[in-house]
């Protein structure tokens, strides 16, 4: 299949980009992610206070732990209930990494304060904040860590070993397992983050793409409309002349003949230049358009088989089964001619006179129409660039046409897809969500 169009149907306007909704989800992804550190700072209260300090300390009373741990097991349950509003918002973010400081803070003031190495997991709490929170927040953050720092430095309350000769020991352990356990979290979050953001920027080239190659299409539109203008007029003059041959009574059957498909062609042209201006103020697919996968399909193959009588089109008997509705519009019309039309010119280039195949089926919520040809095939490459521009243009055509049709297929909520036809040549996919039928 080759990548040349017929004539461009119009495609109004770009894919639906919702943003409101994206940043949504963006929100909750960063609220997902601040609940998760809390469920791993729980975890860490939770095994200090049932396991550390009744074995290095056990004369440390592990109620007020217990009770700090509780606490923030209450805030993480509120947050999934929905319950924690003043956590949600604009500032939900820096509260929720203010409340982690403030819960850390308590457990680290029963605790020892700053002879406690658990003090460097106060780090993590401002390394995460500095990572999502705007400047402002984020140094606000900074300020707050600080500040506990050093109220813990003045006010605490001191641990009583078990072994008071092995305190060092103990003490340079509790740094090397905070650091790790501190680094570890810091790294665990940040890659997600990165990820996120990642997945978010492919994304936006995604819609960026698909708004270029929408306002080309905009701009093709534009041009289609005034040729379809100027073109009217040397179109008129053709029939008459046309019209003008055909009553002179020397000409030869064989001649007459091919001024009547001369005459055949020349109304086809007409007949399209009139429907462009109907085309292009018809409404976008959501607003109605439902019609018969099968019979639509069929129409589209017979107006393509008036414009190229000599060109074989062959559509097995149906497949879909009764009822299948899809929404189309003049623009996925011209996507399916386009297909057509490219399938036959592969044919031609290939030297082959075989038929293109034109197959209509369902395959779950989807609508399958299948444009079979045996020409030299598509590079894959070249596929996926016309997704978002047009091919080079070259003599048989302004290569346009993949473009086109992916375009009209995402504005339907669809995709085109190509595969290798075992025995040589391709099949272009046209997959359309199905509608239920009213």
């Amino acid at each position: 299949m080759n990548d040349t169009n017929g004539a461009a149907g119009p495609c109004d306007g770009a894919p639906a980009v919702h943003t409101p909704r994206r940043v949504l989800s963006a929100v909750r992804t960063d609220r997902g992610r601040l609940l998760q550190l809390r469920w791993v700072s729980l975890a860490a209260m939770a095994v200090m206070s049932l396991a550390v300090f009744p074995w290095l300390a056990p004369a440390q009373s592990v109620v007020p732990l217990a009770g700090v741990t509780l606490c923030l097991l209450a805030v993480n349950l509120a947050l999934l209930g929905g319950a924690a509003e003043w956590l949600v918002g604009r500032w939900g973010a820096f509260l929720q990494l203010a409340v982690d400081l403030a819960a850390w803070s308590a457990f680290l003031y029963f605790t020892g304060g700053v002879t406690n190495p658990a003090i460097s997991l106060l780090l993590p709490v401002v390394a995460v904040g500095a990572s999502i929170l705007p400047a402002v927040q984020a140094w606000l953050l900074a300020a707050l860590a600080v500040t506990a720092y050093s109220l813990l430095w003045r006010f605490h309350l001191p641990v009583p070993l078990a072994d008071a000769t092995q305190a060092m020991y103990w003490h340079l352990a509790g740094m090397w397992i905070t650091f790790a356990f501190a680094a570890a979290t810091v790294v665990w979050f940040i890659v997600r983050l990165n990820n996120a953001l990642a997945a978010r920027e492919d994304d936006l080239a995604t819609v960026n793409a698909a708004r270029a190659r929408d306002a080309h299409v905009v701009g093709l539109g534009k041009l289609a409309a005034g040729a379809a203008h100027r073109l009217g007029t040397p179109l008129g003059t053709l029939r008459i002349l046309a019209d003008e041959l055909a009553r002179r009574p020397e000409l030869a059957v064989e001649v007459r003949e091919d001024l009547e498909l001369m005459r055949e062609q020349l109304d086809h042209c007409r007949d399209i230049l009139n429907g462009l201006t109907r085309e292009a103020g018809q409404q976008r697919a959501e607003g109605g358009g439902a019609v018969d996968a099968l019979a639509w399909a069929r129409a589209v193959a017979e107006r393509w088989q008036q414009l190229r009588p000599g060109a074989k089109l062959a559509m097995p008997a149906a497949a879909t089964g009764p009822g299948a509705v899809i929404v189309a519009d003049a623009s996925l019309g011209e996507a399916l001619h386009n297909l057509i039309d490219n399938a036959a010119n592969a044919n031609l280039r290939a030297g082959r006179a075989a038929a293109v195949e034109l197959d209509v089926r369902r395959e779950g919520g989807e609508v399958v129409v299948e444009v079979h040809d045996r020409g030299p095939g598509l590079e894959p490459a070249r596929v996926q660039a016309a997704r978002h521009a047009p091919l080079a243009a070259h003599a048989e055509g302004m290569g346009v046409g993949l473009m086109l049709a992916h375009a009209a297929l995402e504005h339907h909520g669809g995709r085109l897809e190509f595969r290798s036809r075992p025995g040589g040549g391709t099949i272009a996919r046209m997959l359309i969500p199905e509608r239920a039928a009213r």
